[in-house]
């Protein structure tokens, strides 16, 4: 952002926290809301778990897909347009169908361009506010805020206009986050320049440490992934309403506002202190499924969903953080698509599949109790994977 005024850089900076604001928002109606409508359709659990783990399938191969152009170009403002209009357009066809070979087809095609929204939305945060006074956190929260407060807003107006018509609220949402994209930064590094690109591969193995991470955290983003598909039809089931259902998105995400400022203050930019928060948030995550496993009543379901702010809203914080710290920064929207691979793709493909089948012929409680006993796994992964890092620093000092 060198070569624009200081006025110019601020404004830019001042649309893209609207624009993550709207972008979460949007995606957040038909995260909360797209299981609900494929029951409505008449689609089995299972068939809806298989279209949703479609998404990740497809996720292995759009992140580094679209993170290598966004590195050769150095313009992730226009890779998300790129993004956000194919978004929009598959979406606007799958609501028209009713086959589900067909709906699973075209899902396919709205993943290509909706998975790697997020993790391109992080690369333009980090490259933008490179070398300025601004943190991750001061525009991510901006997202959780949008995620939290259109997703709650959506409840109501959905139950008024009905679940067949969801595509029309999601699509003037989206045309929305489309107009903010004008007045973006273009998200390009400036660093020194690259002699030659490094592969999808070559970055992920360039830090021992960094996939040693990424790998970990498919234990514990397999059993969020679950949750985040199939809470709505657990809350349905217990005969939450769609109302209902926008508060539990509500509380899962206004939270997360504080632990996004609280972890821009205090996080330190240290490999070490990093893994040290992933083994608490860890344990966290194996806290909350063991809850969700002996609730009550859909109302049990809203408050522990607060617990989504500090697990999952950690987890993405630090990762996040990790990824940057670990990855050079020419490189920066590579090592955040592998992240997001990692952490929605290869893991929501399990999520998907098996969730949808231990959902159906388990029961959602020992869906839960078998999400907990992963999370464990990863616990104790990411507690050694921190013994290492604190032995090496303490050799080198």
């Amino acid at each position: 952002m060198a070569d624009l005024s200081v006025g110019e850089s601020e404004k830019r900076l001042s649309t893209l926290k609207r624009f993550n604001f709207f972008l979460y928002g949007t995606i957040a109606i038909l995260t909360s809301f797209f299981p609900l409508y494929f029951q409505e359709i008449g689609l089995s659990k299972i068939q809806i778990g298989m279209i949703m783990a479609g998404g990740p399938f497809i996720s292995i191969f759009a992140n580094p897909f679209w993170g290598y152009w966004s590195d050769r170009l150095q313009n992730v403002r226009r890779i998300l347009v790129l993004l956000l209009i194919g978004n929009l357009l598959a979406t606007v066809v799958v609501f028209q169908l009713r086959e589900y070979a067909w709906i699973f087809a075209v899902m396919l095609v709205f993943f290509f361009f909706n998975s790697p929204t997020f993790s391109q939305s992080n690369s333009l945060i980090l490259n933008a506010i490179e070398n300025t006074k601004y943190k991750f956190g001061a525009f991510r929260v901006w997202g959780s805020l949008g995620w939290a407060i259109i997703a709650v807003l959506a409840g109501p107006v959905i139950s008024w206009m009905g679940l067949l018509n969801l595509w029309v609220l999601y699509g003037v949402m989206m045309l929305v986050s489309l107009l903010f994209t004008v007045g973006l930064p273009r998200g390009n590094v400036t660093s020194k320049p690259k002699k030659e690109r490094q592969s999808y591969w070559k970055v992920m193995f360039s830090s021992k440490i960094f996939f040693t991470f990424v790998v970990l955290g498919v234990l514990i983003s397999v059993p969020n992934s679950i949750n985040q598909t199939f809470v709505s039809l657990y809350i349905s089931n217990l005969g939450g309403s769609k109302e209902l259902i926008g508060w539990s998105v509500f509380l899962s995400a206004i939270f997360e506002i504080p632990v996004f400022l609280l972890f821009d203050r205090y996080l330190k930019k240290s490999t070490k202190m990093m893994i040290g928060c992933l083994v608490v948030v860890s344990v966290l995550f194996t806290v909350r499924w063991l809850l969700m496993s002996v609730v009550g009543g859909p109302l049990h379901i809203i408050f522990i969903q607060v617990l989504h702010c500090i697990t999952f809203g950690g987890y993405y914080y630090v990762g996040t953080s990790l990824s940057a710290h670990l990855i050079p920064g020419e490189y920066r929207a590579t090592g955040q698509a592998i992240y997001a691979l990692t952490w929605g793709g290869i893991s929501g493909i399990v999520a998907g599949l098996v969730g949808g089948w231990m959902f159906d012929h388990l029961g959602p409680r020992v869906m839960y109790e078998i999400s907990a006993i992963v999370s464990l796994a990863g616990v104790f992964g990411f507690l050694v994977m921190w013994l290492q890092v604190k032995k090496r620093s303490e050799q080198t000092a």
